[in-house]
């Protein structure tokens, strides 16, 4: 498929600086080491338009990028569990995240990443309920997927399927490039209506991404 480019077009830190921004949108959410950033990157084919560190919690904003020639935005939103950072500053992004979340009539879904490493976890499985709660689609996508033996990853997106009663999650990984065209493909659809994604090709497929994970990014 046709990659498309991401711009970084609009970063919030405060709840009075959160403005509608009329098209469609998909966000991504996770915890703080689960590869954000660097999925970003990935998406993107650029190696630093996402900040990535080996500290859990670079994103500490909400980040607007611009997926073209399509128009609709992935928003970034920051991460939780291992960010290192104070109660305070917890709250205020949890109060920044609900604001954007609710009543938001342009967002399509949230696409929740969860470590291909670990089975379900507890702090996982709170985001996605409370999504569900506001109304929004979850859309769950593996990453780290090439840290994984492909049996052990299996077992769970097995698991995550039987959770979710939903499909296996995409297996994804920002360092060989697995899943990323396909990624791509069902994020257009999601944001943009049934068969506006291109055909792609099988989610096994690697190849080379600049967008590299650090160990424990945003």
């Amino acid at each position: 498929m046709t990659r498309p480019t991401l711009e970084l077009e609009r970063t919030v830190y405060l709840l009075d600086q959160l403005a509608a921004l009329p098209a469609p949108q998909i966000a991504l959410a996770g915890r703080s080491n689960v590869g954000k950033s660097s999925l970003v990157n990935a998406l993107a084919g650029r190696r630093k338009l996402a900040k990535t560190s080996a500290t859990p919690g670079k994103t500490q904003s909400l980040n607007f990028y611009r997926a073209q020639p399509w128009g609709f935005y992935l928003v970034d939103l920051p991460g939780y569990g291992y960010a290192r950072v104070s109660k305070t500053e917890r709250a205020k992004w949890a109060r920044l995240v609900d604001a954007y979340i609710a009543n938001n009539p342009w967002l399509r879904a949230v696409a929740v990443l969860l470590d291909a490493r670990h089975p379900p976890q507890k702090n996982d499985m709170d985001l996605i309920g409370y999504i569900q709660g506001k109304g929004v689609a979850v859309l769950p996508v593996l990453t780290k997927a090439d840290k994984t033996k492909q049996r052990d990853r299996e077992a769970v997106r097995k698991q995550w399927a039987l959770l979710l009663d939903s499909e296996k999650p995409l297996a994804t990984s920002s360092q060989t490039g697995l899943g990323v065209d396909a990624l791509w493909a069902v994020l257009r659809e999601v944001a943009l209506g049934p068969g506006a994604g291109e055909p792609h090709g099988p989610e096994g497929e690697e190849r080379p991404a600049p967008g590299a994970e650090a160990p424990g990014e945003a």
